[in-house]
């Protein structure tokens, strides 16, 4: 076979049962150690960066004229009522009470949750298999709208951040923008040196963000003690009732206030579930309501005055610059937290055969989830430096974001929903919670409509270029293969004809990659057919993933003896890992079967993919996935096997 790629469909029989607790949130591979207290203070940076900038214009874009509202009594604590509860029911109660529990063996995010739900349905009758393709497709869908948000989130966070600096001295505002450029490429070029670094004063830079912005407000309550009665959801609801349609419409900004959800969910895996509940309930939601209420104080106590920008407000003369300072290093940490988010979404598509071979670099030798996607890092640096120079304020980008997040954070609810089902809860208890769920979500989905036509298209765009990349990728991936299994002999019919033919064999020990474990792959026969030769021993190495994060070591390698000379080695990866064929083969020595990786011959297939078969596939989709499988990394760079001792045989295949 070509580039034996990875399986993302094994077979059931293939897949040694759950853990009891997988999937309940109990069972972890390699993932956090350490103190409760230093994983909290972890949590702060990578887990709550997003949300925990989101003061910096959640409430400017409830009361920007235009869209926003007057800064009334009433309407000041209306919206801090709908904020308030906001935090409360969608971040506190959906995510940290209850989609936390939804852990793949330790991992969360759009991916890990798709591959939970979906790994007990690869077999069934015909509704049960159309139910999981509309799931794998909801799944999917979800996971590229991440990519709008880890674009638009850099962008959206530093600008505002910069933008504090007009609060202080207009004489800055031509050099706004360029800063914010200068910050957002510095950003993306220190990627490739690895999150070690940075990411040890992520938490504690975080932690200094978070009492700033509770000792920014404070003051304001103390002068505007009655803001606190916005936890009085009555506020919230009379709101709607005297603005009507406009009211409803104000949670396409309220939204911004919960921004980070999804990404508190993603990166579960870092740090585990106690840890993210501890810093939400002892840290960050207490400093936001805090920072929150200060702001509506300030809006009540001065006005329009604060109107353009109530969050550096709070502050006054010199004081403005060092919270400008905090500020900009903390949306630095949030959009780090996205940025990793990406390559980490990424490297799960690719194992799950949902995207082509990307390169996947390392940058720790002993946190494996630290990694860089230097194809991923380029595309999302030229679109968000595009982004900052076409939008230009973070009040135009404020109408970008929303969408994407809602639309996930439905797809999320429905993907839960079915998890809670395999888990054998109450009917009621599911539903009760699907209703609650979907109510919020959909409630800032319909708010957010009116978004699309300024500055909304933007992530779905984006969201729906990567869907036709993954499904074209899948469908072409499993038509090529296809192709392959009817081009494959069943070994015992190979090995049998070498038993009779007894051609020559060579010193030395060749190995063929291949996808199906029960025949001799197109390339192996390829090989034998022109140079009627074989090596002494010969091993048909096939690379699968499951649907867990990582598979134990012990389940890492099963080798079997098959006569003449020929071994079946099986290497099954989780879709957290990177395939290494060196490491494999290392491991065999330990299985009884004696190689010398450095010496052994590495056997590839090169395809050239044409698009004139008469297979189901769209022109376009035949054109478009022969285009990706030309760019795609090269087998022996993504499975890590030495250039020199690879051997190309290629041939054409119709699509």
């Amino acid at each position: 076979m070509s580039d034996a790629p990875v399986s993302a469909s094994p077979s059931k029989a293939a897949d040694p049962p759950l853990p009891p607790a997988a999937g309940a949130g109990e069972v972890h591979h390699g993932h956090p150690t350490g103190s409760l207290l230093a994983l909290t203070i972890g949590a702060l940076g990578v887990v709550y960066g997003d949300v925990g900038t989101s003061p910096l214009y959640t409430i400017k874009e409830c009361f920007t004229p235009g869209h926003g509202v007057e800064p009334t009594t009433e309407n000041v604590l209306g919206v801090l009522s709908l904020i308030v509860w906001s935090l409360i029911l969608v971040v506190g109660v959906k995510y940290v009470s209850f989609i936390l529990r939804a852990d793949n063996q330790g991992e969360g995010g759009v991916l890990a949750l798709l591959a939970l739900v979906t790994s007990r349905q690869e077999t069934g009758d015909r509704d049960r298999l159309r139910s999981r393709a509309i799931l794998v497709v909801l799944g999917l869908f979800g996971s590229a709208l991440l990519y709008g948000d880890g674009i638009i989130t850099p962008a959206i966070s530093v600008l505002s951040a910069v933008e504090g600096l007009e609060v202080a001295t207009t004489s800055v505002r031509p050099f706004v923008l360029p800063i914010t450029l200068v910050i957002l490429v510095g950003l993306f070029l220190v990627q490739k040196h690895g999150t070690a670094g940075i990411g040890r004063i992520f938490g504690p830079a975080t932690g200094v963000w978070f009492i700033s912005i509770a000792a920014a407000g404070l003051p304001w309550i103390f002068r505007r003690p009655e803001v606190l009665g916005a936890v009085n959801p009555l506020h919230g609801l009379r709101f709607f009732y005297e603005h009507g349609l406009h009211g409803f419409l104000l949670l396409g900004s309220v939204v911004l206030c919960i921004t980070g959800g999804e990404a508190l969910y993603a990166d579960m895996g870092h740090f585990g579930r106690k840890p993210i509940r501890w810093a939400w309930y002892t840290v960050v939601f207490p400093a936001l309501i805090i920072n929150y209420m200060g702001q509506g104080a300030v809006l009540l106590e001065r006005g329009e005055a604060v109107r353009a920008n109530p969050f550096f407000g709070l502050l006054s003369g010199w004081l403005v610059y060092p919270m400008v300072a905090v500020a900009t290093v903390a949306t630095v940490v949030a959009s780090q937290a996205l940025i990793s988010g990406a390559f980490s979404l990424t490297q799960q598509a690719v194992q799950l055969g949902y995207c082509p071979r990307v390169t996947i670099v390392h940058t720790s030798g002993s946190a494996e989830g630290q990694i860089y996607i230097p194809e991923v890092n380029r595309i999302l640096m030229v679109a968000c430096l595009a982004l900052v120079l076409a939008f230009r304020k973070s009040s135009n980008l404020a109408a970008a974001y929303g969408i994407a997040l809602t639309i996930t954070m439905t797809i999320t609810s429905i993907l839960f929903f079915q998890l809670t089902r395999q888990w054998k809860w109450a009917m009621w208890k599911s539903v009760s919670l699907l209703v609650l769920f979907l109510a919020l979500d959909l409630a800032f989905f319909g708010a957010n409509v009116v978004k699309v036509v300024k500055g909304g298209w933007f992530p779905l765009a984006i969201a729906s270029a990567v869907f036709i990349v993954m499904t074209t990728w899948k469908k072409g991936r499993r038509t090529l293969g296809s192709h392959i299994i009817a081009n494959t002999l069943p070994t015992e019919l190979f090995l049998s004809d070498v038993q009779n033919t007894q051609p020559h064999r060579v010193k030395g020990t060749a190995v063929f990659m291949t996808s199906n474990p029960d025949g001799a792959p197109p390339v192996l026969l390829h090989h034998f057919k022109h140079n009627k030769v074989l090596h002494e021993q010969v091993i048909l190495l096939s690379v699968q993933t499951r649907h867990v994060p990582e598979v134990p070591a012990a389940q890492r390698l099963s080798v079997r003896e098959l006569g003449q000379g020929f071994w079946q080695v099986t290497a099954t990866y989780g879709f957290m890992e990177t395939p290494n064929v060196i490491e494999c083969l290392t491991l065999c020595n330990q299985r009884g079967l004696p190689v010398d990786p450095q010496t052994a011959s590495f056997y590839l297939g090169r395809e050239t993919l044409l698009t004139t078969g008469r297979s189901s596939m769209a022109q376009w989709r035949k054109v478009l996935f022969a285009i990706l499988s030309r760019n795609a990394r090269p087998a022996n760079m993504f499975f890590n096997i030495p250039p020199n001792r690879v051997v190309e045989l290629g041939t054409q295949i119709e699509l």
